[in-house]
């Protein structure tokens, strides 16, 4: 397993839901039950890193089985991510912050598609301010 740099070179502090603070804050307390007290957040076996490959074949691919949904690659997560937080209306500068992108040009060039709604919403925004 080898441990890399981002693309560029920083880190960034993203908000998290409730509902997905309170799953982490599940399973770190179920990891420190079974004597794990460093290492990564999500381990094998042994503590150490998990490998893509494994993750996506033992857990991500049987997950959608079950839950009956299309097969995805692991990556389409951030994908469907950005795009149900840009068709709920969240600000693009906020989303591209997010995804670590270095301009809102990048985001918008990727998504912009999902985002055909959002010049009648403007209009009835426009509409209630001078109705």
């Amino acid at each position: 397993m080898r441990i890399k740099d981002t693309k560029t070179g920083t880190g960034r502090k993203i908000d998290l839901p409730p509902v997905a603070m309170q799953a982490l804050e599940q399973h770190r307390a179920a990891m420190l039950r079974e004597g794990h007290i460093a290492g990564p957040v999500f381990c094998d076996q042994q503590g150490g890193y998990l490998r893509k490959g494994n993750v996506c074949r033992r857990s991500f691919v049987p997950l959608m089985s079950a839950a009956g949904v299309p097969r995805l690659r692991f990556h389409d997560l951030r994908h469907t991510s950005a795009s149900l937080l840009l068709a709920a209306g969240e600000n693009v500068k906020t989303v591209a912050e997010r995804l670590g992108h270095s301009s809102v040009k990048i985001t918008l060039d990727v998504y912009a598609h999902v985002m055909p709604t959002m010049q009648q919403a403007a209009a009835a925004r426009m509409q209630k301010l001078f109705g």
